[in-house]
This record gives structure tokens, sequence and C-alpha cells, in this order.
């Protein structure tokens, strides 16, 4: 026996209607150019949709009585996708990028360095920027604070800190976001 997902799970969407599949026998009917035919029968209805060779198709079945209009299912199906990718187009993705560095970490290296997280940040990206310690630089976190320090003030222009610098075992890490313009 399957098991049946509690939440989470993908939301169904009601599928809309079409010709026979339409249950109401009175509906409020629309015609291809946007000409309401008034109040007609399934079945009449049904025979003006068939005699244009288009679909009968449920708009508004929670009205009283039902809202039918007359068109090309097919097209209008092709133009939601189209119009729902120009959308999906449109939504900005963020990423999460990561700049790593060492406590020893040389000024031209230091720099190449800021010069990608600068590159991210005009993107509009996020910027993890990490400084890794090995053997006994973990004893000295100060330096790895004064090198996130440098960083925050050679992107200060267009980068704000959203999370300030923390350490995690020999990990120090700050997240830099994009200034809102």
């Amino acid at each position: 026996m399957p098991a049946i997902p509690l939440g989470g799970g993908p939301i169904a969407k009601q599928e809309t209607n079409i010709n026979r599949a339409i249950r109401a026998r009175e509906l409020r009917v629309v015609d291809d150019e946007g000409n309401q035919l008034g109040i007609l029968s399934l079945f009449d209805a049904l025979a003006v949709a068939e005699s244009r060779g288009l679909d009968l198709v449920e708009v508004s079945p929670t009205a009283v009585p039902p809202v039918c209009r007359i068109m090309d299912y097919g097209k209008y199906k092709y133009q939601l996708s189209k119009r729902a990718a120009e959308a999906k187009k449109k939504v900005a993705k963020v990423e999460l990028k990561e700049v790593k560095m060492r406590p020893k970490t040389e000024d031209h290296d230091f720099q190449f360095k800021v010069k990608n997280a600068r590159r991210f940040l005009e993107e509009g990206n996020k910027v993890k920027v990490t400084v890794m310690f090995r053997g006994r630089e973990v004893t000295h976190p100060e330096f790895g604070t004064k090198l996130l320090e440098r960083t925050i003030e050679d992107v200060k222009d267009i980068g704000v800190v959203e999370s300030k610098p923390v350490m995690f075992g020999r990990f120090m890490t700050m997240v830099l976001g994009p200034v809102k313009k």
C-alpha cells in the first residue's frame, strides 16, 4: 500500500472542464469574439461550439449559471504556457557564490579575490566569503577578522553585509549581498 504524503506534496491543479466534461445543464455562453450568447442549455452550447469548429470551455464553474466560452482550447493552453514561461524568465535568480581565502593571503591574491566578489555582487548574486585556517592559524582568528573587514571596506559601495563574520571550526564566514537600488 503506497504511503500518502502529508502536506508538502505538489498542489493539485483544478483542470478546466471542456465540451462533454461540463456537468451543468444551463450555461451562460460567451462566443469566440466576446459577445454574450445568453443562457443556453449544454446541448445547444455544444452545438454552437461544434458548428464553429471550436471547444466549449468552462471559464467560471462557480458562477450561477456557470460561464462557458467558445474558443480553441489547444491555442488557449499554448498561450497560457507561453505566458508562464515568460513570467518565469523575468524572475531574478540569486545565487550564492563563494570566495575562499587564507589568513596569509598576499595582497595581489586578495585583490583578485575581491575583484571576483565585486563581479558577483554586480551580477546581483550573494557572496559567501570564507577564510580557511590551517594548523596553528586557528589560534589567531583576528587575522581572519581583519581580512574580512578589509573585504567589507573594498566592496562597501556595491555590497552590504547580510551575515556578520562567524567562526565555524576552522572556517570563518560571512555573507555579502548586493546593495538594493
